[in-house]
């Protein structure tokens, strides 16, 4: 199985925060420590059993409405985006670090899945999908005369 093949993390909206990003992480790397903005948060787990392959991504904070995920030509990608929360003139802010995110990490699929059969949930922060295999991918019994 080949995954993954393509990998992409966008967190900032502003050109400056890919800068102040990239920065942050290699002075944390010199640290021996992990960057703020490649900690756990959007982890994704796949695996496989005989019938089925299962990516289970964790998304916190999103809503259902601001996830996407599309397959084409075997390429299974995952998008979230949320947008970043309107000024209020009533509001004296003493603190706003919640800012727009977008996420995308996409995957290329071995050609064992059909991906006429992909059932998607999100609930609780984690979105799963469920891919099944093609029924002449998987393994078959023998009988030995």
């Amino acid at each position: 199985m080949a995954l993954p093949t393509r990998l992409a993390r966008v967190l900032a909206s502003e050109p400056f925060d890919l800068l102040t990003r990239d920065f942050d992480t290699m002075m944390q790397r010199l640290a021996g420590r992990e960057g703020p903005f490649f900690t756990s948060a959007y982890a994704v787990d796949i695996w496989e059993t005989k019938d089925h392959l299962f990516v289970e991504a964790e998304l916190p904070g999103f809503e259902r409405d601001q996830i996407d995920v599309t397959m084409e030509n075997s390429v299974l990608t995952i998008t979230a985006e949320r947008k970043e929360e309107t000024k209020d003139e009533h509001r004296d802010w003493l603190l706003n670090e919640r800012r727009a995110v977008r996420f995308q990490r996409s995957f290329t699929l071995p050609p064992t899945v059909d991906d006429s059969k992909v059932q998607a949930k999100y609930e609780n922060g984690v979105l799963s999908i469920q891919l099944n295999k093609r029924e002449e991918s998987k393994p078959k019994k023998i009988t030995v005369a």
